[in-house]
């Protein structure tokens, strides 16, 4: 019968034949962060920073006062300024990443490898502990975790801190930094290197042998994700209110649209699926690779589709619309391939 469903689907999720594309101006280098800034995009890496205005299309060196001597290994920003996390310290540019000066007053260790901001405090994972500042960089204070690797840190709806270690598993604090608790309840891995919050839900990159953990209840509990991702070490995600998106260091790129319940593969494209990083632009997930730069893959090319789900017995079911990950409808294209979740 045409236009007719004879069953209730709650949605669809749609792949077409994207290719993931090399951004100009970063083949061939090691990317281990990036970032989004409004209508710029960033990416540090063992050669320093580099700058995008054109959606990750193509970027250009843009490294002068940075760190010239080892990676940046995080950028962050806040209203004012841009912040690289480096092997020298913290750098911070007041011109959007044009020039950069380094902040390191109080700073005990300057081999960092995270960097955040929230809610006016910026926090720094280092070598050797958790450090803050709350004038934007001109001053840090030590932050609990002392003489713990600290490789990863996020926040969760800016009051609640999670760091992944190296070693040590997973920490948690409610009182910025003051305090930590270890919060590894169902976890294997000892070594976090990525941590990502969105909405109630925190992620966690573990290591080789384990995977991406999720816990629905602040860290209290975790549970290793499997459906459709691989096992592995992860180094990066991205997610915004629709997405998580993880990055492997063997197997590329997956994402989820249900909250990490089910994941797809994306990797057609990219020359390297060892990822260190990713990121969400206005139109495009951004990765960061280990040895062959950055790529980017289209939003629009992850599509959900909307349809009626009020049951009524022998009624059919229409399609209302095709709308991708960030709500704006799309028209259907040739040769996709389509995952239903029933």
């Amino acid at each position: 019968m045409k236009n007719k469903l004879t069953i209730l689907l709650l949605g669809i999720t749609i792949t077409a034949n994207a290719q993931w594309q090399q951004s100009i101006g970063s083949e061939n280098l090691d990317v281990q962060a990036v970032h989004v800034v409004d209508n710029l995009d960033f990416f540090g890496g063992q050669t320093g920073t580099y700058r995008s205005t054109d959606e990750s299309a193509t970027y250009t060196f843009s490294n002068s006062g940075n760190d010239s001597i080892g990676p940046t290994r995080g950028i962050t920003s806040d209203d004012t300024y841009i912040y690289t996390c480096t092997s020298q310290g913290v750098f911070r540019s007041a011109d959007n990443g044009v020039n950069w000066t380094q902040k390191n007053n109080g700073l005990t260790q300057l081999l960092c490898h995270g960097i955040i901001s929230s809610d006016g405090t910026i926090f720094l994972s280092t070598l050797s502990g958790v450090f803050k500042t709350t004038d934007q960089g001109d001053n840090w204070t030590a932050a609990g975790m002392s003489g713990i690797d600290s490789r990863s840190i996020c926040c969760m709806q800016d009051s609640i801190l999670f760091v992944g270690t190296q070693g040590s598993g997973i920490y948690k604090s409610i009182d910025d930094g003051q305090n930590w608790t270890a919060v590894s309840a169902g976890v294997t891995s000892t070594n976090f290197r990525a941590m990502q919050a969105e909405g109630n839900t925190v992620f966690a990159g573990g290591q080789t042998g384990t995977g991406v953990y999720r816990s629905l209840d602040y860290g209290t509990t975790w549970s290793l994700l499997t459906n459709g991702i691989a096992s592995g070490s992860y180094r990066g995600f991205a997610s915004n209110s629709n997405m998580i998106v993880a990055g492997s260091f063997t197997d590329g790129v997956f994402y989820s649209l249900d909250n990490g319940d089910n994941w797809t593969q994306i990797n057609q494209g990219l020359l390297d699926l060892n990822i260190f990083d990713l990121e969400l632009n206005n139109n495009y997930i951004i990765a960061g690779t280990h040895i062959k730069g950055v790529f980017r893959f289209p939003l629009s090319e992850l599509s959900a589709t909307s349809i009626n789900d009020e049951f009524q017995t022998n009624q059919t079911r229409n399609l209302l619309k095709i709308a991708d990950v960030l709500g704006r409808e799309t028209m259907p294209k040739n040769n996709q391939v389509f995952v239903l979740h029933l």
